[in-house]
């Protein structure tokens, strides 16, 4: 049995968003810029994914721009707003558990006269609201926070974020990474004050490769690459249509009875978190000691969980779970193959045993109850042995 619990790296895409790509690719090839009949059939897959991805946010299909995916869009959102804004002002806030491609845009801003904060977290990685409120200033153009910190879970209060924001500085722009959130959470940027918001396809079983940037009909960003001036000047160069239109029906998949899909994802993590606190010497990052408690699930993703084993470092567990035919993480999956210490870990506090002794596991839709309990069952049999042989 192989067991993939490694879905906040990425996810099997769904069948029938194979194959419509694989129809988009031999059939319908066209370039959407073409002016004959094959271009605008390729146009209408790039309107129909903009009018399905747009629908799941209650937005207008107008504020989608289609990127390659989560990284370009969190790119664009900074650099874009920079070069909008920095007459207004040069002051950017975030947050200390923000992913590689908010943290590395941000430190090249900086060396160009940009003064950056990053807000502490709590042991729950959840932002300061009183560090933020402090924190904006009249120079403040932007504040870019991770809806769901990939790495344990953690749901920052985005809509009490974006009150703070807009009570504070008006003029200050929301940009939001719902990269771990989008087809998770239920997310309305108008009604929640987010005026960007960053989406990889690949995070919610779609294709590798593209995403998009969700910017509000209110904001007016400079382009971030410029050439051919497709995406009415925005985003130029020939879209990917076949992941674009591939991305558009996953997300209307994902998003079709969200609910049921939320429940499952709810009860294997549950499933879970019991059969961990079964096992001596693991604990769980960001969760208080007990499983129960609505206010668990209310502040935490459903998929994700991270895992500290005493005396077994990262990749000796992934390694052995890999022989086992269960695939997790050993963190970020952007950064995993570069040893590194989790800046998120650290932030939140955890005991410096822990921090190359930590795994990441995510669950998906297409997960079972039977695969959470051999994964608890190997674990149960593995750590033990694996204890044996730890560094001295």
């Amino acid at each position: 049995m192989n067991i993939y619990f490694d879905n906040s790296a990425t996810t099997r895409v769904f069948r029938p968003v194979q194959e419509l790509m694989m129809r988009v690719m031999d059939e319908d090839y066209g370039n959407p810029s073409a002016l004959h009949r094959r271009g605008m059939e390729a146009e209408s897959y790039i309107k129909t994914a903009a009018k399905q991805i747009a629908a799941t946010l209650k937005a207008d299909p107008k504020e989608i721009i289609f990127t390659s995916g989560g990284t370009e869009s969190n790119n664009m959102a900074l650099y874009s707003a920079a070069a909008t804004c920095h007459r207004q002002g040069k002051h950017i806030i975030t947050t200390a558990i923000e992913h590689a491609s908010i943290k590395a845009p941000l430190q090249f801003l900086e060396e160009q006269g940009f003064q950056i904060t990053y807000l502490p977290v709590d042991s729950k990685g959840c932002v300061s609201l009183d560090a933020l409120r402090d924190a904006i200033t009249p120079e403040t153009i932007l504040v870019s926070v991770m809806y769901v910190n990939n790495e344990i879970g953690t749901i920052q209060p985005v809509d009490e974020i974006a009150k703070i924001i807009h009570a504070k500085n008006p003029k200050t722009l929301f940009h939001v990474d719902a990269i771990q959130a989008y087809g998770k959470l239920l997310i309305r940027p108008k009604r929640q004050g987010i005026d960007l918001l960053s989406v990889s396809s690949h995070k919610f079983h779609g294709p590798k490769g593209v995403g998009f940037l969700y910017c509000s009909e209110k904001v007016r960003l400079s382009p971030f690459i410029l050439g051919g001036g497709q995406q009415k000047g925005m985003r130029s160069g020939t879209e990917n249509v076949p992941g674009i239109a591939g991305m558009g029906l996953a997300a209307e998949m994902i998003y079709e009875n969200l609910e049921e899909k939320q429940a499952k994802l709810n009860g294997l993590r549950r499933q879970f978190l019991e059969g961990l606190h079964e096992i001596e010497g693991v604990s769980v990052n960001g969760w208080d000691e007990t499983v129960d408690g609505d206010e668990v699930l209310d502040r935490r993703a459903p998929h994700v969980v991270s895992v500290s084993v005493d005396g077994v470092r990262s990749e000796v567990l992934l390694h052995s779970l890999e022989d086992k035919g269960i695939f997790v993480s050993a963190g970020s999956a952007c950064s995993s193959n570069k040893p590194s210490v989790s800046s998120t870990l650290k932030a939140i506090g955890v005991k410096k045993e822990h921090l190359d002794s930590t795994v990441r596991f995510s669950f998906g839709v297409f997960n079972t109850e039977e695969e959470v309990a051999e994964a608890i069952a190997v674990l149960k049999e593995l750590l033990p042995m694996l204890r044996r042989y730890r560094r001295r």
